[in-house]
C-alpha cells in the first residue's frame, strides 16, 4: 500500500511541476489553518493570563510567530505524511497527494517558516519563548510525525504534547519563564487530545487501517478505546479545575469548567455504553464534534474570568 502511495505521489509531483507548481491557496492549506486557529487562541490566552504585561506590538509579533511556527509544523507534517495522506479519504485532496505541489516545495516552505518564526520570536520577546517554540516544532515534526505516528498506538498520547505547548509559549513570551500555572494549561490540552482523536478514529478507523497508522481502535479494539476515552474524560474534567486550584481564575471559569467537564464525561459514558456498529459510530461522532468546541469554550471562559478579576468585577 505504501509503495503504491509513494508512486502515486511521484506521479502527482510530476504533474505539479508540469502545470507550473503550487498556488497561494495550496501554501495556505499546508499551514493547516483550522488547527492553527486553536493553537493561536490558546497561546493568546496563555499570554493574556500571564502575571505580567507585554507591549501590544510585541504581543502581536509573538502571536504571529507562534501562528507561523504552528503552520511550519503543519507543512512539515504534510511533507512527511504525503504517502498516507494519499490513502486516507479525508486527506487525499491535500496539496501534495492531489498533485498541486511537490514534496520539495512543502519541505522548503516548512523549514523556512520554522527558522523565521523561532528567530523572530526570540529576538522580539526572549529566547526562552523562542527556544520553546523551536522545541514545539521539532516535537511535532520529528517526535510525533516521523517517529510515534507510525510506530505506536500511543502516538496521540505522547505526540499530543506538541499541540499543548502553545499556551506555555505564550506565557513564556510575556514572563521569560515557565511555571506551574502555564503547565496547568498545557495539561488540559494534553489530556483533551487522546479522547478527541480517538473519538474520530472510532468512526474513521477504516481510513487509518488502510494507511497503516496504528490508532488505538485498530490496535486495541473498540471496547478498549471506549474505556480509555472515558478514563481520560474523567481525568480531564478534574484537570480543568487546576486554574482555580492555582488561583489564577475565579468562579466564572470554575463554573464553566465544571459544566463542560461533566458534559465531556457524560458523552464519553454514552459512547462507552453504546453497542458496536452504527450507534457506536454516531456517539463517537457526537463526542468528537463536542470536543471541537470544548477547548475554545474553556479557554474563552478563562480569558473572560481573568479580565473580570483584573477589573474587580468579581
Amino acid at each position: 500500500m505504501k509503495e503504491r502511495a509513494l508512486a502515486y505521489i511521484e506521479d502527482r509531483a510530476d504533474i505539479a511541476a508540469m502545470t507550473g507548481g503550487a498556488r497561494v491557496e495550496d501554501y495556505l492549506a499546508l499551514l493547516k489553518p483550522r488547527v492553527m486557529s486553536l493553537v493561536v487562541f490558546t497561546a493568546f490566552v496563555g499570554m493574556l493570563v500571564a502575571p505580567a504585561a507585554i507591549n501590544p506590538v510585541i504581543g502581536f509579533i509573538a502571536i504571529a510567530c507562534i501562528a507561523i511556527g504552528a503552520g511550519a509544523s503543519g507543512a512539515l507534517n504534510m511533507w512527511y505524511d504525503a504517502d498516507i495522506d494519499a490513502v486516507m479519504s479525508r486527506t487525499q485532496n491535500r496539496p501534495i497527494p492531489a498533485g498541486r505541489m511537490t514534496p520539495g516545495e512543502a519541505l522548503t516552505f516548512g523549514l523556512v517558516l520554522s527558522v523565521f518564526s523561532v528567530t523572530l520570536l526570540g529576538l522580539a520577546t526572549n529566547w526562552v519563548a523562542g527556544g520553546f517554540l523551536a522545541f514545539t516544532i521539532f516535537f511535532y515534526a520529528v517526535v510525533y510525525t516521523m517517529w510515534l505516528k507510525r510506530s505506536t498506538p500511543q502516538n496521540i498520547v505522547i505526540g499530543g504534547a506538541a499541540g499543548a505547548f502553545p499556551p506555555m509559549v505564550g506565557w513564556a513570551a510575556v514572563t521569560g519563564t515557565l511555571s506551574w500555572e502555564s503547565f496547568a494549561l498545557f495539561l488540559i490540552i494534553f489530556l483533551w487530545t487522546p479522547p478527541h482523536f480517538w473519538a474520530l478514529a472510532l468512526y474513521k478507523q477504516g481510513d487509518y487501517g488502510a494507511a497503516g497508522v496504528p490508532m488505538m481502535p485498530n490496535v486495541a479494539g473498540e471496547a478498549s478505546t471506549k474505556w480509555q476515552i472515558f478514563v481520560y474524560a474523567l481525568v480531564l474534567a478534574a484537570a480543568s479545575l487546576l486554574p482555580v486550584w492555582f488561583g489564577f481564575s475565579g468562579w466564572i471559569y470554575g463554573a464553566v469548567a465544571l459544566v463542560t467537564g461533566l458534559s465531556f464525561v457524560w458523552l464519553s459514558l454514552r459512547l462507552l455504553r453504546a453497542p458496536d456498529g452504527t450507534a457506536m459510530k454516531r456517539h463517537a461522532r457526537t463526542l468528537f464534534t463536542y470536543s471541537l468546541s470544548y477547548l475554545f469554550v474553556l479557554f474563552l471562559a478563562l480569558l473572560t474570568d481573568n479580565f473580570a478579576l483584573r477589573l474587580g468585577v468579581i
